[in-house]
């Protein structure tokens, strides 16, 4: 099934997003290479795709795993988290529909 991981930003998150990014990614890589993500990106703060020194107020991952405990764990362990990029993290199943 998939899940929806939604991280909220810290205020000025964006010098710790930098930093912690290498690893964010290589984990969505490894999910992506197993074919589990179905998408993945950040909010900006403003309404570009670059928002420069804006930063980002948050994260969306949707991805496939077999409980909504196991997307929590995997949630719970991004390196995101760890490097308090995110105030908070809200996981929860999710049904996709369209495109079918």
């Amino acid at each position: 099934m998939f899940y929806t991981i939604v991280g909220q930003d810290v205020p000025d998150s964006l010098n710790l997003r930098v930093a912690a990014r290498p690893a964010h990614v290589e984990r969505l890589q490894a999910l992506q290479q197993a074919g589990r993500l179905l998408l993945a990106g950040p909010f900006p703060n403003t309404d570009s795709t670059d928002p420069g020194a804006a930063g980002f107020s948050g994260s969306l991952i949707v991805a496939e795993f077999d409980t909504l405990a196991d997307a929590q764990a995997w949630a719970d362990a991004d390196p995101y988290v760890a490097a308090g990029v995110y105030a908070g993290v809200s996981v929860k199943p999710f049904k996709k529909v369209f495109p079918a």
